[in-house]
């Protein structure tokens, strides 16, 4: 067996999903290709030469390198069966950065930007579900469940299946997307070929036109609108715990990046300097 089937291979052995199966694919021939050598006659020092590489001459953010980083051990560990220190090399750890997010007024203006049904169809469901741009361009049309309100998000991040909140506004607007764009039978949100789903380049397309429409000149990404969703359902007081479950988060740690983002007002957080009972200085 080849290197890279014996890879692929692993990863399904390991439960690793087919977009992670991908991307890790992805990042080990990019590796094999930066060496210039057979993959299988790479060592560690090569690795340390790759991801200085990415994040001082290509760079690329933390997370992006550490992702590579990831990739990479995984393909030593696993597949090639070589040796791995984390002190020579080890994960990038600094600043990390709050993402971008948009207030309720600024998502209903951008997806009011989006003409084409289809698009505002598919970037409504990922605002109003938390879904990641993938999980949303999977969606089968039997995962709209209208009868309890869900939408059923199959292996994920992780591999793992889940459930998220049909919105009764998203419902709508999905019944009409399928009575006036060809009534889907398999794919919910079909790309060019029908076997085939819409691709994520598509929406980030969409998602870049509508914004320039709007006039919104943040750093707004399709992940945004799942940014969006937690911090707007943390500000309407949902328990963090159930935003946890709904976007799909392993760990309780990943959902509470969004108390970083949510309003100080919207829990009625005053400074102490307002609700202090001191005098005024004179």
């Amino acid at each position: 067996m080849k290197t890279f089937e014996k890879f692929i291979v692993d990863m399904q052995l390991h439960g690793r999903s087919e977009v992670t199966q991908r991307n890790y694919l992805y990042i080990a021939k990019k590796f094999e290709a930066y060496c210039d050598l057979l993959i299988e006659e790479t060592e560690i020092e090569h690795v340390r030469e790759f991801l200085h590489y990415l994040r001082y001459q290509k760079k690329l953010c933390i997370g992006s390198v550490n992702y590579y980083h990831t990739a990479i051990k995984f393909l030593f560990q696993v597949t090639l069966d070589k040796s791995w220190n984390d002190w020579k090399v080890p994960r990038l750890r600094g600043y990390k950065s709050l993402p971008a997010v948009l207030s309720r007024e600024e998502v209903n203006k951008l997806l009011n930007c989006v003409g084409n049904l289809k698009h505002k169809a598919i970037l409504t469901t990922i605002y109003s579900g938390g879904l990641r741009v993938s999980e949303a361009c999977r969606l089968k049309v039997g995962d709209i469940d209208s009868k309890n309100m869900q939408i059923f998000i199959r292996q994920s991040k992780g591999n793992k299946d889940r459930y998220t909140v049909l919105s009764q506004k998203a419902l709508v607007l999905l019944r009409n997307y399928w009575r006036e764009c060809g009534q889907p039978k398999d794919w919910l949100f079909p790309g060019q070929k029908p076997e085939d789903h819409i691709s994520t380049a598509t929406v980030r397309a969409c998602l870049k036109n509508a914004c320039k429409a709007a006039g919104i000149t943040k750093a707004v990404t399709v992940h945004t609108l799942r940014h969006c969703f937690a911090t707007h359902l943390l500000e309407a007081n949902v328990d963090i715990f159930r935003i946890k479950v709904l976007l799909g988060h392993s760990s309780i740690t990943s959902t509470c990046l969004y108390l970083h983002l949510v309003r100080s007002d919207a829990f009625g957080i005053n400074s102490p300097l307002d609700v202090w009972g001191g005098d005024d200085d004179a």
